[in-house]
């Protein structure tokens, strides 16, 4: 089949989706990955071909309407923030979107992007398969993750999960508007569109495991958990790294990914405290918070992959994204999540409660006092390292994209 997977976001929303391409290519499929220019590098030898979208979500996130995600301090409210910020991102890659989907058939499309591919491709006449990176569906089991996953009780989490959907839908509304007036497709609105799949049972796969995210049992048919999609990278590891790595301990690596931060120079030098005062020595990820640190004991690094790097550390301390959550639990190794915004808590939470993690230090109260004793229990406390090695020997059994290509040949073929 012509397959064109559409997704959105930082680098954790894209990457896995280039492990679920090439898994897909290695099938007899062609793929296409439709996303922001600015992730065409992570497709590098994949098989899996790529149509650029507008929008430089770096640049976004270092807006000033970027940064005033900051200063919510509620869950709810970065979400409308952030959902205020997407509507008009949303409307510049529709056009780019429809594009990818010509001649294609069948359109897999992320959660980030989920209402707009499956009105693309309902405009299109084509199928089209949800693949989602975190639980978005409401449920009474736990808090919207979107919302940081704090349980409201089985009422409140459902209500919470109904008021993401709401959000999410509004986002939308523009660019549905614009696929029917520029497009010419007939379409619903957002709302009466999720109501119609939701009605029809539209499947949605998502990208973790059972092992970490148990399937509520609350959940309508047709949305079920693959596994996890392991990021295509045929990188190696700098040799500096190499050369730091071979110079002495296992280090903890740091770093916030695609994440900002109000003050990159105080939390630098916090984490340079905590380094110390725990006696470890550091990689740090300069990322897009700007985090940058160099001592004899700690180095800088840019982009790396962290499939190689991670199995080699003492310790990962990260800001709790699915995709930086994902490659910490299939390396085997404690961990301390920093959580910084929208679903990182869940994930935070869901690590603290499988073993592998002492505690969780939310970015608003990292200091060197705070992660330093973190860092001392994640490292020396052989229990977090036991229950990570024992689940990533679990996760490396599991095929994530076994399922999917079932999915594709009962609802397309």
């Amino acid at each position: 089949m012509r397959v064109v997977i559409m997704t959105a976001g930082s680098r954790g929303d894209v990457a896995p989706y280039t492990g679920l391409g090439a898994g897909l290519v290695r099938s007899g499929h062609e793929v296409t990955l439709a996303t922001h220019g600015l992730f065409e590098p992570l497709t590098a030898g994949s098989g899996v071909r790529f149509h650029p979208t507008p929008v430089d979500p770096h640049a976004v996130s270092h807006s000033d309407r970027g940064r005033s995600l900051h200063a919510s301090t509620t869950g709810l409210g970065k979400l409308l923030r952030a959902a205020s910020m997407a509507r008009s991102a949303a409307e510049e890659m529709t056009d780019a979107l429809v594009q990818a989907a010509r001649g294609a058939d069948v359109v897999l499309a992320a959660g980030a992007v989920a209402p707009l591919g499956a009105a693309i491709a309902e405009g299109l006449r084509l199928p089209s398969l949800g693949l989602f990176l975190q639980p978005q569906h409401p449920t009474r089991e736990f808090g919207a993750p979107m919302l940081g996953g704090r349980s409201l009780g089985t009422v409140g989490n459902r209500l919470g999960g109904l008021a993401v959907t709401t959000a999410v839908d509004r986002v939308y509304t523009r660019a549905m508007r614009r696929l029917r007036t520029r497009h010419g497709m007939t379409l619903r609105g957002p709302v009466a569109s999720r109501r119609a799949h939701e009605r029809a049972l539209w499947p949605v796969l998502h990208g973790f495991s059972e092992q970490v995210v148990p399937r509520p049992r609350d959940w309508r048919p047709g949305l079920e958990i693959a596994g996890y999609w392991w990021p295509h990278d045929s990188r190696e590891l700098p040799r500096e790294v190499e050369e730091f790595l071979a110079a002495g301990p296992a280090p903890v690596f740091i770093g916030l990914g695609s994440a900002t931060v109000p003050d990159p120079e105080r939390l630098s030098g916090a984490i340079v405290r905590a380094l110390r005062t725990a006696g470890l020595r550091g990689i740090v990820q300069q990322g897009w918070a700007g985090l940058a640190a160099r001592t004899d004991d700690v180095i800088t690094v840019g982009d790396v992959p962290h499939a190689l790097l991670f199995p080699r550390t003492a310790a990962v301390v990260h800001h709790a994204g699915a995709g930086t959550t994902a490659a910490v639990l299939r390396a085997g190794v404690p961990t301390v999540p920093a959580p910084v915004q929208f679903d990182g808590g869940f994930w935070a939470a869901r690590l603290v409660a499988l073993g592998t993690a002492p505690c969780a230090v939310p970015l608003r109260r990292l200091t060197a006092d705070t992660l330093a004793p973190a860092l001392r229990r994640a490292v020396h406390d052989p229990g977090h390292r036991d229950s990570a090695r024992d689940l990533a020997r679990r996760l490396a059994e599991e095929d994530g994209v076994a399922p999917v290509l079932t999915a594709l040949d009962r609802h397309v073929s």
